[in-house]
């Protein structure tokens, strides 16, 4: 079974979806069959490589967003991560365009490491105010997982990745994905948001029954018992 999982390293809810997710994963019965790929998204294509400013003042700029909705949703947010595990700081976040990190994401992917990439991008940048958008830490992120330096550099010398990336936007825009989280399971099921762990759980179970059908192999009833008894 494949699961695909559009998603931003800039959006809070993908993190907060990305635990409720691997809960329901861990209990699954036939989770050593599942894939799980990570597909890029981004919220917000046109924000500068680097913003000068809080993640507050992003948004109320340049959301229309008053500061103290803005705030209010911070502390939602919060409270949700908290309750898996997670410890947003919202106060210290980086804004910064999450492309790059996204070829990162792709690169890791081709050493077996992208869930690992993906992780860490999210918790550098809601919990410890990395700034995914410098190469600097990029590169610090890469050699951590193992890869040599020579090809994280290639990620900003070259546009390795780059078409990669993209593709995963096209792709999202025919299925019709305008947010994220968002998983995609054999192509077949499809669900929206940070659910919680519960419905993941019915999605695996659906989809796993959806692929593996139950087969009779007798062509004939055999002698069995009911709720009214058993045949003679």
């Amino acid at each position: 079974m494949k699961i695909e999982i559009w998603s931003d390293v800039a959006c809070p809810w993908c993190y907060i979806g990305k635990r409720r997710f691997e809960t329901a994963l861990a209990e699954f019965e036939h989770r050593d069959s599942v894939e799980v790929k990570w597909r890029s998204y981004q919220l917000d294509p046109t924000l500068p490589e680097h913003y000068d400013g809080t993640e507050l003042e992003y948004l109320s700029t340049r959301k229309g967003m008053a500061p103290q909705q803005v705030s209010q949703m911070f502390q939602h947010v919060a409270e949700q991560a908290k309750g898996e595990g997670l410890d947003y700081r919202f106060d210290a976040v980086v804004v910064a365009n999450s492309f790059t990190a996204h070829r990162l994401i792709h690169l890791a992917a081709a050493h077996g490491k992208q869930d690992d990439a993906k992780e860490r991008l999210l918790s550098d940048h809601f919990e410890h105010g990395k700034d995914i958008g410098s190469r600097e830490y990029l590169t610090s992120l890469a050699l951590d997982l193992g890869i040599a330096r020579e090809e994280a550099e290639e990620v900003f010398t070259t546009d390795k990745y780059a078409a990669d990336v993209r593709s995963d936007f096209e792709e999202g825009r025919s299925l019709g994905i305008s947010g994220v989280p968002f998983f995609v399971i054999d192509r077949k099921f499809g669900l929206s948001g940070a659910q919680p762990a519960e419905t993941f759980t019915a999605a695996l179970n659906q989809a796993w029954e959806a692929a593996n059908p139950l087969v009779l192999v007798n062509s004939t009833d055999g002698d069995a018992c009911g709720p009214d008894g058993c045949q003679v």
